[in-house]
């Protein structure tokens, strides 16, 4: 779930417009998964705390979109912490009932249909995986918002990953460009060195 897992790091800044307000508790589980930890235990305490909130916010009111994406969020970067694993296989089908949900109640949250997209071009067929479809979805989180860092960066790598260069370094260079208007240092680092090794 390479793939995946980078779209997940690579989680907008700020709410669009098109994002659902979310619940306090959802806001709060949202802001765990996003938040650095020093090592991997903390990692762990921090996203066990972000889910176990987000399920509470999806229990108190099944309608709130972003409360379901904190499951995504949450769930999605334990398994990539956690690896390969029969209990990954069991998570995979509740991330994905997940995503589906939230796209449900928000079919604009240009986050969520990152996440999809991710997914949905990172997983082998035989477990539903899609690399045309997942496309599709990533282009849809930029036509949300076209200034998505995230998602540029994340279409670019999966273009890069199909052996698509030329439209990849495009995308690269893209992202490249709004991370320096963005100011974002770390993820003009990542696409720069992405149009690097594009250019070889």
């Amino acid at each position: 779930m390479r793939i995946a897992a980078l779209a997940l790091a690579a989680l907008s800044a700020g709410a669009l417009a098109a994002d659902p307000p979310g619940s306090r508790r959802a806001n709060k589980a949202l802001a765990l998964c996003e938040r650095e930890a020093d090592s991997a235990d903390e990692r762990r305490a921090l996203l066990a705390r972000g889910l176990a909130l987000a399920e509470q916010a999806v229990a108190a009111d099944d309608g709130d979109a972003k409360a379901h994406f904190a499951v995504v969020c949450n769930l999605g970067k334990e398994m990539e912490l956690r690896g390969a694993s029969v209990v990954n296989l069991i998570s995979l089908r509740r991330l994905r009932r997940e995503i589906d949900r939230t796209l449900e109640l928000a079919p604009d949250y240009a986050d969520a249909l990152l996440a999809k997209g991710a997914l949905l071009w990172d997983l082998p067929r035989l477990l539903g995986g899609d690399r045309e479809e997942g496309e599709r979805f990533m282009r849809a989180a930029l036509e949300v918002d076209p200034d998505y860092l995230g998602a540029h960066l994340t279409l670019a790598k999966a273009l890069a990953d199909r052996g698509d260069h030329e439209m990849a370094r495009a995308e690269a260079e893209r992202a490249l460009a709004l991370a320096k208007r963005k100011a974002d240092a770390r993820a003009a680092e990542d696409a720069k060195a992405l149009v690097a090794r594009l250019a070889n």
